[in-house]
């Protein structure tokens, strides 16, 4: 052979075995053999034919033109098995399953421009009003859970929200594919998304769960990207994938808050990464300084952007007065179309009419009804109230001492003294030295006296604390724009309200409004501000009066949302068999009716496919052992010269190399660092939890799952790993089919069919009674 197409290349041996390497060189292909010198291995040129040479050639690229085909031919089969599973036989049910209810009423509420307040972000929800508006619903539908669907398009609305789900499973794919899994590790994982029955029922309903499902999907895919680029800095894929991680942090965060643990996730490893690039001395300052920029501007003001922006839409299209006024602002209301408060007189006068809302997020009305409390002065009941109606109405009098003149007319000031009079009852607003019901440590405020009879524990003295429009803080009571204590004349005690404090029962849940005696005059919980106002002796404000800004809006629609989430804790009185614990989740022990039971519904049960959720849970137990046995391999397999680098890998005997080592490390701190993220928040919160709140979770431990059966087949025989994964896939499969009716319906008495499948006793597909357990 020619000598000039002689070559030599030193190559690291992975082990001693001789093996045959082809090198596609300047379109030559060479057969070579290893042979070992000093622990390296030279190759050398075997003696082989021009024609011999010519056929491996043909032959490699024959081969090469195989495995590329089939990389993309496996996905294209698992996205068109998606579609299938998601879509096939999606209107099995033409009732309002489970909280279809209220997500597909949110969407219609865009639709028909009304405000609303729900305590998850809009995004999701917008986009379930888009599949309204395509399938040409016009809003008038009201989701009432369990009722029947009239003559609108509900199943593209269904359809819609599937194809989120179908997205994930060539996410998980190629997501797993970036994490340099093998192709059939790879297909496993996108195999165990496809076939969970959980993940397939939640797709295939009006909900917000396959839209942050396949968000969260996308912002791990994203990551992983953005990861493999790290040795091309500054590329244009470089930025491109940290770019696509903003964007999909940004996105998730704006479906539910529950993104935000997909958000840490990023944040925790741009932290290491901007750590370790901080210890490479090779580094220049204002290269490592730009890696500073570009992900303040990508990951901090793209998603930042991104979030805001959602908000700015949703207030943009709910421009209506609607069911969802009372959680806002009193100066945010008057702003929308329709809405009565608009037309308040501005000044408050003796002699007016007024709604008095509490200013704290989320805040409630002063109210009153005729029921009395059961105990203390057993006077007539005042709590702060949600919603609007009449019993929230209240007559602005003067002190005892003055008397009621109705010929003049008089504007309330700072430092008046007032009385309150409920216009239903006729009782005056009333406080005394009595123990409040429920703190205990404060004054009963309650509703005492008549029109002719009260006594000065009925007076409260205006103190003006803030005046939010252009007008002058001038000691005048403004309805709406104003900030304002009521302080007990006799007692000195502000009257207060404090968000999760309610009354039992027998005051219908409403929160209890006490005297707070501690003086916290800067306290939300003792501020409020005058809503509607009616005086026919005064004229309306004008336009201009009663404006606010974009940014006061937001943030005080995100404290709502966030005191309303807080809010959302179990009820100790009541049996909720939709609930379930987070120590129930993984090995799923509890599973959830997702309509009503009838031996005439369609029935869907919400559980997941047994051998995903088991297999998945119990892979982080196989990763720690693993963990602790590396390390303590990595110990043990040192070297005694302290010169020589400590690295897993770096001793003949070892079974992991250092390469193995550093993937197995980085996988364990994004896969079950992003399950901990996701599940671990769910087991401190005091919020009510559901199964669903799980599914994030669980994709992480899918794909740590997938990575660990690959891991330990990475030196397996070939027939070793069609055993093995033809195992892996069986079973997976074999489990959906056996759970099918869950998610495509269970027709006739559940008993009948789902007889066998109750494998958990806390099931309750057959019984409805669900016995305690931990997990």
């Amino acid at each position: 052979m020619d000598s000039e197409l002689k070559q030599e290349r030193w190559v690291e041996p992975e082990d001693k075995t001789p093996l045959l390497v082809e090198i596609d060189s300047d379109d030559q292909i060479y057969a070579l053999k290893k042979s070992f010198k000093d622990g390296k291995c030279k190759t050398i040129e075997d003696e082989i034919s021009l024609e011999q040479l010519q056929q491996l050639k043909m032959m490699h690229k024959l081969a090469s033109e195989i495995q590329r085909l089939a990389v993309a031919f496996i996905p294209a089969v698992l996205t068109a098995l998606s579609l299938w599973t998601r879509l096939r036989d999606i209107v099995s049910s033409n009732s309002v399953v489970w909280d279809e209810a209220h997500f597909g009423k949110f969407g219609s509420f865009y639709i028909k421009r009304e405000f609303y307040f729900d305590v998850h972000p809009p995004l999701a929800k917008m986009l379930v009003a888009l599949s309204g508006y395509l399938a040409d619903f016009d809003g008038s539908f009201d989701f009432k859970s369990g009722a029947d669907y009239p003559d609108i398009n509900y199943k593209f609305m269904r359809q819609f929200n599937a194809m989120f789900g179908v997205f994930m499973v060539p996410l998980a794919y190629y997501t797993a594919k970036e994490f340099r899994l093998s192709t059939a590790a790879c297909a496993f994982a996108a195999t165990m998304v496809l076939l969970d029955n959980a993940y397939l029922s939640i797709s295939r309903f009006i909900l917000l769960d396959s839209m942050l499902l396949s968000a969260t999907c996308f912002v791990l895919f994203s990551l992983s990207k953005f990861r493999n680029q790290r040795e091309h800095a500054f590329s244009v894929k470089w930025w491109l994938w940290l770019v696509m991680t903003g964007v999909s942090i940004g996105t998730v965060s704006s479906m539910k808050w529950v993104g935000l643990f997909a958000t840490s996730l990023v944040g925790l490893y741009t932290i290491e990464e901007l750590w370790d690039l901080f210890g490479d001395l090779r580094l220049p300052k204002s290269s490592y300084l730009m890696h500073w920029v570009a992900r303040v501007v990508c990951l901090i003001i793209i998603p930042c952007s991104i979030y805001v922006a959602c908000f700015v839409a949703h207030f943009k299209v709910l421009d209506h007065t609607g069911s969802g006024d009372g959680t806002m602002t009193s100066l945010f209301q008057a702003g929308l179309k329709g809405s009565p408060i608009a037309d308040n007189p501005l000044e408050i006068a003796y002699g007016s009419v007024v709604t008095i809302k509490h200013a704290a997020p989320n805040g409630g009305l002063l109210h009153s009804h005729i029921q009395t409390f059961p105990g203390g002065s057993k006077q007539q009941q005042v709590t702060a109230y949600h919603h609007k109606d009449s019993n929230n109405n209240w007559k602005v009098m003067k002190a005892l001492s003055e008397g009621q003149s109705e010929s003049e007319l008089q504007i309330v000031r700072h430092g008046d003294i007032i009385r309150l009079l409920h216009n239903q009852t006729e009782r005056h607003l009333h406080s005394h030295p009595i123990k409040a019901p429920v703190t205990v440590t404060q004054w009963e405020v309650s509703g005492y006296g008549n029109l002719t009879h009260g006594d000065p524990n009925d007076e409260w003295i205006v103190e003006i604390v803030g005046e939010h429009s252009n007008y002058p803080l001038d000691g005048i009571l403004r309805s709406l724009t104003t900030k304002f204590l009521l302080r007990h004349r006799v007692l000195g005690c502000l009257l207060s309200a404090e968000k999760g404090i309610y009354l039992p029962q027998w005051g219908f849940g409403q929160v209890e409004i006490k005297c707070d005696q501690r003086n916290q005059t800067t306290s939300k919980n003792s501020i409020w501000n005058i809503e509607q106002h009616w005086n026919d002796r005064l004229k309306p404000a004008v336009t201009s009066a009663y404006k606010t800004s974009f940014w006061k809006n937001f943030w005080y629609l995100n404290q709502a949302m966030m005191a309303s989430n807080n809010g959302l804790i179990p009820d100790p009185d009541k049996v909720d068999n939709l609930v379930s614990s987070p120590t129930q989740w993984p090995f799923l022990a509890k599973g959830m009716r997702m309509n009503g039971w009838g031996d005439n519904n369609v029935k869907f049960y919400l559980v997941g496919n047994p051998v995903v959720w088991w297999s998945s849970a119990l892979s982080l137990f196989v990763f720690v052992g693993l963990l602790g046995y590396y390390s303590v391999q990595n110990i043990r397999a040192l070297p005694t010269d302290s010169t020589v680098t400590k690295l897993v890998g770096h001793h003949e005997q070892a079974t992991i190399s250092a390469a193995e080592w550093e993937h197995f490390l980085f996988l364990g701190k994004t896969l079950v660092g992003g399950w901990f993220l996701h599940f671990l928040p769910f087991c401190v919160m005091a919020r009510v939890t559901y199964l669903h709140h799980y599914f994030p979770a669980l994709y992480f431990t899918i794909l740590l799952c997938s990575y660990l059966v690959d891991h330990s087949l990475r030196r397996a025989s070939t027939t070793r790993k069609i055993a093995v994964w033809g195992t892996a896939f069986t079973a997976v499969i074999a489990s959906f089919i056996w759970f099918w009716p869950v998610s495509y319906g269970i027709y006739g008495p559940a008993a009948d069919t789902m007889h066998n499948r109750q494998w958990r006793s806390a099931w309750n597909i057959i019984n409805d009674y669900t016995p305690a357990t931990f997990m």
